[in-house]
């Protein structure tokens, strides 16, 4: 990292059309990287502005203008399961340890609950996730079951994922 890139700022922000390539390839190296995320296929341009779209809410982080990760914000289930909301993140690996990803779950947190939802769940943090698991522990996320083998990664070795909640109010 550059003296310069330590001096930018990082900021939050919701997504634009113009974001959405540098977004497709933030989120397909996630995808591809194939230990974190349950999706399994790349997503085109195309397949990024609906899928982005159709999020409650969907943002990336940007350090000095460059956009260096994202997330999306969306009911974690319908009916009277809709109140709690579910969220993926994803930072660039060149980006990652420098506290993108903490910017990002503190700005979701913020917007779940402006988006009324009384809380956030994540449903497969996977137990190797280790950054991941540290970061939501150190915001207030509450770890509150384990599957046993609920995640099979890209080399169809199942481990352990985790779910954790935070409320937003």
């Amino acid at each position: 990292m550059s003296t310069l890139d330590t001096f930018a700022l990082k900021v939050t922000r919701p997504y634009r059309e113009e974001d959405l390539p540098a977004m497709a390839e933030i989120w397909n190296e996630v995808v591809e990287a194939g230990n974190a995320f349950p999706q399994t296929k790349s997503l085109t341009l195309e397949e990024a502005r609906a899928f982005f779209a159709e999020q409650s809410h969907a943002a990336v982080a940007t350090v000095g203008g460059r956009i260096c990760g994202l997330y999306i914000l969306h009911p974690n289930n319908i009916g009277r399961c809709g109140h709690v909301a579910n969220a993926s993140f994803a930072v660039a690996g060149a980006s990652r340890g420098e506290g993108i990803g903490r910017l990002l779950v503190e700005d979701c947190l913020r917007q779940a609950a402006a988006c009324g939802f009384r809380g956030l769940q994540f449903n497969a943090v996977v137990a190797s996730n280790e950054r991941a698991r540290s970061l939501y522990e150190s915001l207030g996320f509450t770890r509150i079951g384990m599957i046993p083998g609920g995640f099979c990664n890209k080399d169809d070795v199942y481990e352990d994922m985790y779910i954790y909640y935070h409320p937003t109010e």
